[in-house]
C-alpha cells in the first residue's frame, strides 16, 4: 500500500495509539511515524516492543514538529493541554487530529488554540478492548468498524479526505459529520 501520510505523529501511546502505530507499520501508511507518552515508563516500553519503523521522541512537541498528521491519543481531559504545548510545533497544512470519543468539547477547547493554517479534524474511532497500554495494541483494531470524522465549519475538504483515507487505510468505515 502506499503512504497516506509522510510524517505521522502519534501522541499516546495506550490501546488506541498503539493500535493506530501497529496498524501503520503494518499496511505501511506513513513514510515516517514518530511517536511519544507523557509516562516515561511507557517511552521505555515503546522501545522494548520496537513497534515496527516507529520513532519514540520523548515529547508531544518533538512528536508535532513537522509532522504532517498529529493524532492525539490521550485521556479526554489532557487534549487542550496538549494542543496548547504542540500549537508552536505545528506545521501550516498540518493535519490535526484526536480519538476522544466526546467531541464537543474537545472542539471548544482546542478549536481556538489551533494555529492558522492547520487542520483540524476530530475523530472518533468506535473501537477498543477492556485491555489497555502499548502492549494491547492490535493492528486490526480498526478493521470493520465506524470511525467518524467531526470537522468544525470551514475545515479544508482536501484535509477531511485525507484523514478519511488514513482511516479507511486501516479498515474502518468513515462517516462525516
Amino acid at each position: 500500500m502506499r503512504p497516506v501520510i509522510g510524517r505521522l505523529a502519534i501522541i499516546g501511546q495506550g490501546l488506541i495509539g498503539s493500535s493506530i502505530t501497529r496498524a501503520v507499520y503494518e499496511r505501511k501508511l506513513a513514510r515516517e511515524t514518530v511517536i511519544t507518552d507523557a509516562d516515561p515508563k511507557v517511552r521505555k516500553r515503546l522501545l522494548e516492543l520496537g513497534l515496527g519503523e516507529a520513532r519514540v521522541v520523548d515529547t508531544a512537541t518533538e512528536a508535532a514538529d513537522g509532522a504532517d498528521m498529529v493524532i492525539g491519543c490521550v485521556p479526554v481531559r489532557a487534549y487542550g493541554e496538549v494542543v496548547a504545548e504542540i500549537a508552536p510545533a505545528l506545521k501550516p497544512g498540518a493535519i490535526l487530529s484526536d480519538v476522544g470519543s466526546v467531541k464537543q468539547g474537545i472542539v471548544e477547547e482546542c478549536l481556538p488554540l489551533v494555529p492558522d493554517g492547520v487542520h483540524f479534524v476530530p475523530a472518533h474511532p468506535l473501537a477498543g478492548t477492556e485491555f489497555s497500554g502499548p502492549d494491547a495494541g492490535l493492528p486490526r483494531l480498526f478493521a470493520d468498524r465506524w470511525c467518524i470524522l467531526t470537522p468544525p465549519e470551514g475545515v479544508d475538504e482536501a484535509a477531511i479526505r485525507t484523514a478519511g483515507k488514513f482511516w479507511e487505510a486501516m479498515g474502518s468505515k468513515v462517516e462525516v459529520m
